[in-house]
């Protein structure tokens, strides 16, 4: 990691909160690291399946927890709670492959699609949206795709994931524009990370394409970030700062 510069984050207040959702993860772990590096924050809390609290997106009742824990940190620490990253995804596993066509839909795969990809996400913003400050820049960022553009699609296929994010890309520009109104300098985006060397997205890399290091990516993506301000909030961004279609 340390051929990768830090993020500075000089937008964002000196000494508060952030927090990590599937931090154990390969993009998770690097924005955990950058993070801490950065000494922007003076905390980084950090949740996924394996931490204590445990934060499941199978378990609604677990996120509220986190959330309530994320709270509790920040009301004793007297710190705001100034960046939430969602890192969590899901693509494919033993059981499934990404759709090449339509007889390869199976409401199974395409449940657990939604249920990681967008519900999970949604009661995240529910729970941990409301904990950021109703003033100064706080940032709530999720990891969508560029597949999940409906405008930018041009070669269909891998029906579940798509549709799974376009749905997420919705949910975060709706909740833009909702805590928007009493939260005057919140940003809630989507980031397209890009093509990167884990293991949700590296089978797929075909050759010609740029595959980024975890390292290298969450950089990117923490830099877009910083550069953001609430007239950008409700938007759909890739690793490189472009704006993307929905």
């Amino acid at each position: 990691m340390t051929n990768v510069p830090i993020p500075t984050l000089e937008s964002f207040a000196d000494g508060d909160i952030a927090i990590v959702v599937g931090a154990t993860g390969g993009i998770g772990c690097a924005f955990v690291h950058h993070l801490k590096a950065s000494n922007r924050f003076s905390k980084v809390l950090e949740y996924a399946r394996a931490t204590v609290p445990s934060l499941d997106f199978t378990d609604p009742e677990s996120i509220a927890i986190c959330a309530k824990d994320a709270a509790g940190q920040a009301t004793q620490s007297g710190r705001k709670i100034r960046l939430v990253i969602d890192a969590t995804g899901y693509l494919h596993d033993e059981a499934f492959q990404p759709e090449k066509s339509l007889r390869h839909i199976d409401a199974d795969y395409m449940a657990k699609q939604f249920q990681i990809n967008a519900i999970g996400p949604a009661l995240l913003m529910k729970h941990f949206c409301p904990l950021l400050p109703r003033d100064g820049k706080s940032v709530f960022a999720t990891l969508s795709a560029k597949v999940g553009s409906i405008g930018d699609n041009r070669m269909g296929g891998w029906y579940g994931y798509r549709a799974a994010k376009a749905a997420l890309n919705q949910l975060v520009k709706c909740t833009a524009i909702e805590i928007g109104r009493s939260k005057r300098d919140a940003i809630c985006i989507a980031l397209h990370p890009g093509t990167v060397d884990t293991g949700l997205s590296g089978p797929f890399a075909k050759s010609g394409l740029n595959v980024q290091s975890p390292q290298q990516a969450s950089a990117n993506m923490l830099n877009v970030i910083d550069g953001l301000d609430a007239r950008q909030t409700g938007g759909f961004f890739a690793y490189d700062g472009q704006e993307l279609p929905w």
